[in-house]
């Protein structure tokens, strides 16, 4: 038989656990939908600091910040070549943190908060900036609107992606595709006009006005609603297997021996798969209209 003290203390048990559940819920509200379990408070679960599994992925987030935002300390000192060098750095960094964050099962929804951000950093303001000092000053109000456009444009890019992280219907992201060009690619393309301007020396290349009107080209590419293709979705036959790996490391080498003439070349072929990209999701749409269609359209009854 029970006590009513044994009963008070069981009581007053239940009602610390709920408290605690309810402190939890309610921290947990502030972490966003579908935040993973990383994100808990770590008193909550008797863990103390956080593990290096945890912050790896974010480390990688902040030195692609630095990289990119250093770019921007390199154009002030006209050492074009560290600064356009630094903020493919930044690019290559946010190409591994979140496939490591999602190797190591470290998603969060800070590292996503925070990967946004730094992108936005990194290849909407800071190729802005380079750009601008780089040729665009000559034209100093065009060419600080086309500068400003290429970094808000990035921003809205960025931003419509955090909008549609929770959004369950999304065609472009079911059928394998991208919604406009990422920003990291934005920011490589946008350069072009350095990488030719580095490899020729022409003075061509860094008209003020061919600069400005190029990056606005590419800003209205961000938030465009283009479906453009993946890495994922780009697959060599199984035959050419070694050919594929025998490239990959040719264009290695060319990276380390002509870069600006490399970089010139991605720019190139991926502005040309642009357009496979939008004939491929041409016939995904096409597809499921008539799958619709079908679906829509009732059987026969039968004879009697």
């Amino acid at each position: 038989m029970n006590s009513p003290e044994g009963d008070g203390r069981a009581g007053a048990d239940d009602e610390q656990s709920a408290s605690v559940e309810d402190v939890a819920g309610a921290e947990a509200a502030w972490l966003g939908p579908k935040a993973s379990e990383d994100e808990s408070p770590r008193w909550q679960r008797g863990v103390r600091g956080l593990s290096l599994r945890a912050m790896l992925p974010s480390a990688i987030t902040a030195a692609a910040l630095c990289s990119g935002l250093t770019g921007i300390r390199f154009a002030v000192m006209w050492d074009w070549e560290k600064a356009v060098i630094a903020i493919i750095l930044a690019g290559m960094l946010d190409g591994i943190d979140g496939r490591i964050a999602r190797l190591l099962k470290a998603q969060s929804r800070f590292g996503a908060e925070l990967d946004s951000l730094a992108d936005s950093l990194s290849f909407g303001t800071a190729p802005a900036i380079v750009l601008f000092l780089w040729s665009m000053q000559d034209l100093p109000r065009l060419g600080w609107f086309a500068a400003l456009a290429f970094a808000i444009c990035c921003a809205l890019r960025l931003a419509r992606f955090n909008a549609r992280i929770d959004v369950e219907e999304q065609p472009h992201k079911s059928a394998g595709f991208l919604t406009g060009i990422p920003a990291p690619v934005g920011a490589g393309l946008v350069m072009l006009p350095i990488y030719l301007w580095l490899a020729t020396g022409l003075p061509i290349f860094r008209e003020p006005l061919l600069v400005a009107a190029w990056t606005g080209v590419v800003a209205v590419l961000m938030i465009s609603n283009l479906a453009t293709l993946t890495w994922a979705s780009i697959r060599p036959s199984y035959g050419f297997r070694l050919g594929a790996i025998a490239l990959a490391g040719i264009f290695f080498a060319a990276l380390l021996t002509e870069p600006w003439w490399t970089l010139v070349l991605i720019c190139v072929v991926y502005l040309a798969l642009m357009p496979m990209g939008m004939l491929r999701y041409a016939a995904v749409k096409r597809r499921r209209r008539e799958a619709k269609a079908a679906q829509a359209v009732p059987d026969a009854p039968e004879g009697l």
